[in-house]
């Protein structure tokens, strides 16, 4: 898998609509709240236009595209920290997401009700936001108990935990989410070991309509997120999850005809990549395959991402780009051309690249 992200958001704004309109899943669409009980799971191949070019120039069948897994996650509402709603049982699935697109209402229907009233972004982000603060706000406090009693036990290891817990408690209590807080990076590991969902990379995802009448809306919420420092998109969900009903010819005729640049997935990727510090690179000694690495990760743990053995065994790793490829036309250019280069253990994989693993059984 490469990596996945969890759709949030009040119940009732399309979080559905989206979740289909990107993954093509089917999952239930209704008008009322908590349709979506059971985390719905869709996984949707990368679109890469650099993979399906490495499989013309090195005659590979079938390349293997990179993955995202999206869930659409229940509705959360205002008290779900204290047990309202779905409470805990949504807490729990969005702790094992990488990321979190949350879904904003950004439309005008009045055959779909608002839980909340009228339409008001700002107010809608603010009240599942609040709530993920007063859940992690709450599982510090516990850490925090506990690593205070560890202490006077005398248990002196404790004392590295108790800096940062301290220090991301009164960083909650003024309203901000741990994703920015400053820390160095042992400190941040201590946070993540506890499972706190404002740790994670948000996008806001703006459910708009055809119509002009979401634009103020749009905006609001495109300003609020600039404020905090967010990423944000607009999709039309609805409109979107209609064309990933057409046939795939059909589909980028109507794409063209309405003047969309983009589709949707294809920009939710993009931010996403960008949002979670993500690169693409390639293995092809024998199926052409794309993989989807953390930007610095070394060749010896891109290895153990693919095999175990490849991790354990490491000897060295054949590397060229895309681009050297890409001007060569073919391996054995770029092998001629003295681009081909070998590699140890502690190399960092670029976006791009294309490896061959050498290792020992």
């Amino acid at each position: 898998m490469g990596f996945n992200c969890g759709i949030i958001g009040l119940p009732n704004v399309g979080k559905s609509t989206i979740f289909n309109a990107l993954s093509n899943a089917g999952a239930l669409v209704a008008n009322y709240p908590f349709c979506t009980i059971e985390p719905n799971r869709g996984i949707v191949a990368v679109p890469d236009d650099r993979l399906l070019q490495i499989a013309r120039l090195l005659h590979k069948n079938d390349p293997i595209h990179t993955r995202i897994e999206f869930i659409d996650l229940a509705g959360l509402v205002k008290g779900a920290s204290k047990g309202e709603g779905l409470g805990n049982r949504f807490l729990s699935h969005i702790r094992e997401v990488d990321a979190l697109v949350h879904v904003v209402r950004c439309f005008h229907r009045d055959d779909v009700v608002h839980v909340a009233g009228e339409v008001d972004p700002v107010r809608d982000v603010e009240i599942v936001n609040t709530e993920i603060l007063l859940a992690d706000l709450e599982t510090l406090q516990r850490a925090e108990e506990k690593t205070l009693k560890l202490l006077r036990m005398g248990d002196k290891d404790s004392r590295h935990d108790a800096e940062p817990i301290k220090g991301a408690i009164e960083y909650l209590n003024r309203g901000s989410f741990l994703k920015d807080i400053p820390l160095h990076e042992e400190e941040r590991a201590v946070l993540r070991s506890l499972g706190l969902i404002s740790m994670k990379p948000v996008l806001y995802c703006a459910n708009i309509d055809e119509g002009a009448a979401s634009d103020e809306a749009v905006r609001a919420l495109a300003g609020w997120a600039s404020s905090q420092n967010a990423e944000f998109i607009a999709i039309m969900g609805k409109l979107e999850g209609e064309i990933e009903e057409l046939p795939p010819g059909e589909r980028e005729q109507f794409i063209k005809e309405m003047g969309i640049e983009q589709s949707g997935l294809l920009r939710l990727i993009r931010v996403s990549y960008r949002l979670l510090d993500l690169i693409t690179y390639y293995t092809a000694a024998t199926d052409l395959q794309a993989w989807t690495l953390k930007s610095g990760t070394r060749a010896v743990d891109a290895a153990g991402k693919i095999h175990s053995d490849f991790e354990k065994g490491f000897i060295r790793a054949e590397v060229y780009t895309f681009a050297d490829l890409l001007e060569a036309g073919s391996e054995h250019h770029v092998r001629e051309a003295g681009k081909l280069r070998y590699e140890g253990k502690d190399y960092v994989i670029q976006d791009g690249d294309i490896v061959r693993y050498l290792f020992h059984n």
